[in-house]
């Protein structure tokens, strides 16, 4: 993890992660306040968490391998957590001087172990803009704006950041435009990214209960930075009649840390007005996003290009109301649970995010700062999401590098 991101992470932050170091190589909690990273078990250990909870011992549940425990309990004791780790370090720094690693010298985790993923498409700039790629004409679907559309993802591929995403093997038209050609098999040649935000799920929602989205905020336990990485090709193919499966199954990043919605909260926002009522359970008075301002970063032969700077308010759909209607049906939600938004795109030439909008489909390249041309990825190429608030409040990153293909093999 770099160093270069401290000012994401200053005292009013607080997020929480999972890390281990050579001083420590068990995995286990921490948070991060700048560069230092905090491991909780030994700062539990000195007293300073004591008399927060009933439970027995948070001390023990930060010493496991991931924050599920801890995400689970009621949101007061995160709150109750959150102000002891701020008080102390304001007034009494030196205690934390034992409890302590430079993020330099660790190792991040996958913060939560995921059961389930669900990715949504909450963006309706996302919709518009794809459909014109696509078909030249820019159209919403009517379902769009009664209900968020949404898809089931894969949980085994879901990595941390910095964790190398190997191009994937699939089958794909031998020629977009003709289909009647015939299908190839071979590595993704339209290799994309998708910008996307997350929410993990903390205390769970049992299957039968019905969620309505002025509730959702006591289920979501923090929020991720999240790239559903897509082969565009291997998609395009399987789309009719059940949806994406190998185009998107083969990887998922998400950022280590999570930022809780205590530390988002100064920054809500009123969602955009809609044109079109919904369903009372997706009514939501105080319906609101954040004001998180949104990079994509690619790296190619060591230079960096800022491809795409886009704000999470344009957001048509809520992290509310997909929590709601991801839960309508009877479908419970358990802790650590990750519900995706889709991508996130405005309307700007810079606010594209992912490379099928960008470069209109691969139509229209565009100029990296090392002199060659970005269509989509190519092996090698490191992708980069960041997001800021202010005041210290930020995610940090969220990076993968392309790897090539695997050779396939009868005896694999």
């Amino acid at each position: 993890m770099s160093s270069a991101f401290a000012a994401h992470f200053g005292i009013n932050n607080i997020p929480y992660g999972v890390a281990s170091s050579s001083k420590r190589p068990t995995p286990q909690c921490v948070t991060r306040i700048e560069n230092d990273v905090i491991f909780l078990t030994e700062l539990s250990s000195k007293g300073i968490l004591d008399g927060i909870t009933d439970y027995e011992g948070l001390g023990k549940i930060f010493y496991e391998g991931s924050l599920n425990a801890f995400a689970a309990l009621p949101k007061d004791i995160h709150a109750r957590v959150r102000s002891a780790i701020q008080a102390t370090y304001r007034e009494a720094r030196g205690k934390l001087n034992e409890c302590v690693e430079h993020i330099d010298n660790v190792q991040m985790h996958l913060p939560v172990q995921i059961g389930d993923f669900s990715d949504f498409s909450g963006s309706i700039n996302h919709m518009g803009n794809m459909s014109e790629v696509i078909t030249g004409k820019r159209t919403i679907g009517p379902m769009f704006h009664k209900f968020p559309p949404v898809y089931a993802g894969r949980s085994s591929s879901i990595y941390t950041s910095g964790t190398p995403v190997t191009r994937p093997l699939g089958q794909s038209f031998e020629d977009f435009t003709a289909p009647e050609k015939g299908i190839i098999f071979g590595p993704c040649q339209i290799l994309d990214y998708e910008l996307e935000v997350g929410a993990i799920i903390g205390r769970p929602v049992e299957p039968g209960s019905m969620l309505h989205a002025k509730d959702a905020d006591e289920r979501i336990f923090g929020v991720v930075l999240v790239n559903d990485w897509s082969a565009r090709d291997i998609q395009v193919c399987e789309m009719t009649p059940l949806g994406p499966f190998n185009g998107k199954n083969f990887a998922t990043t998400i950022s280590p840390w999570i930022i809780t919605l205590e530390a988002l909260k100064p920054y809500e926002v009123p969602a955009p007005t809609r044109s079109v009522g919904v369903t009372e359970f997706l009514d939501d008075p105080n319906s609101a996003n954040y004001k998180i301002d949104l990079e994509v970063e690619v790296i190619r032969n060591g230079r960096s290009t800022k491809v795409c700077n886009v704000n999470f308010d344009t957001m048509h759909w809520t992290l509310r109301q997909m929590l709601a209607h991801h839960t309508i049906g009877g479908c419970g939600l358990r802790t650590g649970d990750l519900i995706a938004t889709g991508t996130v795109s405005g309307v700007g030439e810079k606010e594209h995010g992912c490379l099928m909008e960008l470069t209109k489909g691969g139509r229209k390249p565009f100029a990296l700062t090392d002199g060659s041309e970005l269509s989509f990825l190519e092996d090698g190429d490191i992708v980069q999401f960041t997001g800021a608030l202010d005041d210290g409040v930020g995610f940090g990153e969220c990076i993968g590098q392309v790897r090539p293909a695997s050779k396939y093999s009868r005896s694999n």
